[in-house]
């Protein structure tokens, strides 16, 4: 019986979010964003730098937000995967 209110319980805290695994690794979430904050202002500088037009600036904003996944696609092509 004593095992039913347990596992019962312990249901509850990882609906309820009381999981202290959950709360571990949310603590450990926060490096990838900092290094992506980083690249991403780095390109928006390059990129509007080397803009010489309006609509370059533009395209150059959208560049520096994707340039993750379109390096990541050109890896992947390149590996032929």
């Amino acid at each position: 019986m004593k095992d039913k209110i347990s596992e019962k319980e312990e249901i509850k805290n990882e609906i309820k979010g009381n999981c202290s695994d959950k709360s571990r690794r949310k603590k450990n979430m926060g490096d990838g964003g900092a290094i992506y904050g980083m690249g991403l202002i780095g390109a928006l500088i390059y990129f509007i730098q080397h803009a010489s037009t309006f609509a370059e600036g533009v395209l150059g904003v959208l560049k520096a937000i994707f340039w993750p996944g379109i390096l990541i696609y050109k890896v992947l092509e390149y590996l032929k995967m």
